[in-house]
């Protein structure tokens, strides 16, 4: 062997530990696209529709539906609350039509951690945790709504605690965060949907089978990475005690102003085993709060022109915000009512094991179906 083989062998051998590395920034990135094209997809197929959803009620039973149906068809919370704040400064919804509206968003936006499970159908094991791992954060958000939404109903409890709020801070502006996700996957993004002629339906294609392809690589290369010590900073520290986990799921939604992707890469950690429903729950959590900031900014934008409109704007913001406060305050600190909303994600693990078409049951039914039949139904009787 020559003196140049052996020094290209020891570079080799030195880049060796990084290819791992390098290979899941990559198939991290894929995910990324993936995810964005998916929502893009669907903002093309169903944004005016959503729109136009959230605008044409008054009634807060509807409402609430309307904010699970828009929000599971755009993909995006951030989207829908940010729609709701801006009717509201607009004049063309109040505080008390738009409240339910950000409620349903927080049940909706978890679809596309669910969908993201699919990715790991075709292997039952991990397809089970990966299903429990996507639908704790369903199940918090629905037995939160279950808890608040009588509140409000009856007792004006978000309305009135926001209210009081946004006296205090009226009058504060508010800036736009550096969105990381945006900047590394937008151009590529917006290369591919043009490729795609702009057809949401492409669109959604591409998105799902770049989904997939990246889901089944991710879970080989995290397994691969996250083992040993690796694995054991991850528990001690992102997923570790529950404040600290909390924190972490707060700051890094708040870097990527996206629930949805902080949430879906918990998914493909759960489904190689790397870590448990139980440990992801507190990171979750933290990510709910962490996706009321892009509404909230907003609003801090438009109420700090003083306008009667911007203040209520700021109030619908700030109960969103109070509401997954609260919600985690809730179900964080004992451990016997944290362990509801994980032993149902876990139970839903078991029966997608069993059959998968408990799985594209309830994801239809959940955020597509009973949303739109209870809108229908409820419309055409007049209420």
């Amino acid at each position: 062997m020559t003196e140049s083989d052996r020094n290209n062998l020891s570079r080799i051998q030195r880049l060796s530990p990084l290819l791992p590395l390098l290979g899941l920034l990559a198939i991290l990135f894929c995910f990324f696209v993936s995810l964005e094209l998916m929502g893009t997809s669907m903002k093309l197929l169903g944004e005016g529709f959503a729109e136009q959803l959230i605008q044409t009620t008054s009634n807060p039973f509807i409402a609430l539906f309307i904010g699970i149906l828009a929000t599971s068809l755009v993909q995006s919370s951030s989207t829908v609350t940010s729609l709701a704040v801006s009717a509201v400064a607009g004049g063309g919804l109040t505080v008390a039509g738009a409240i339910p509206i950000v409620l349903g968003a927080n049940v909706g936006t978890s679809v596309t951690n669910t969908i993201v499970s699919l990715g790991h159908i075709g292997r039952k094991d991990e397809f089970g945790r990966a299903m429990g791992a996507a639908t704790v954060h369903d199940f918090f958000n629905l037995l939160a709504v279950a808890i608040f939404f009588p509140l409000e109903l009856f007792f004006g409890f978000l309305s009135k605690s926001s209210a009081a709020l946004a006296t205090g801070v009226t009058g504060v502006g508010g800036t736009e965060l550096f969105d990381f996700v945006d900047v590394m996957t937008g151009p590529v993004v917006s290369g591919l949907v043009a490729l795609m002629l702009d057809s949401g339906v492409l669109v959604l294609i591409l998105g799902v089978l770049l989904l997939f392809f990246s889901l089944r690589y991710l879970v080989v290369l995290l397994r691969k990475l996250f083992l040993g010590r690796s694995e054991r900073l991850i528990n001690k520290y992102l997923f570790g005690p529950a404040p600290i986990a909390l924190v972490f799921g707060t700051l890094v939604t708040i870097m990527v102003q996206s629930s949805s992707i902080t949430t879906s890469i918990t998914v493909p950690l759960v489904g190689a085993g790397i870590v448990t429903v139980s440990q992801i729950f507190p990171f979750v959590l933290g990510a709910n709060i962490g996706t009321t900031v892009t509404a909230l900014l907003a609003s801090l934008v438009l109420a700090s022109g003083g306008s009667v409109l911007g203040a209520a704007a700021l109030q619908v913001a700030l109960a969103h915000l109070i509401f997954n406060c609260c919600g985690v305050i809730t179900f964080l600190p004992l451990r016997m009512i944290r362990r509801i909303p994980v032993s149902m994600s876990e139970l839903l693990g078991v029966l997608v094991v069993k059959n998968r078409a408990w799985a594209f049951g309830y994801v239809a039914c959940i955020f597509f179906l009973v949303p739109l039949i209870i809108i229908l139904l409820t419309r055409s009787l007049g209420f």
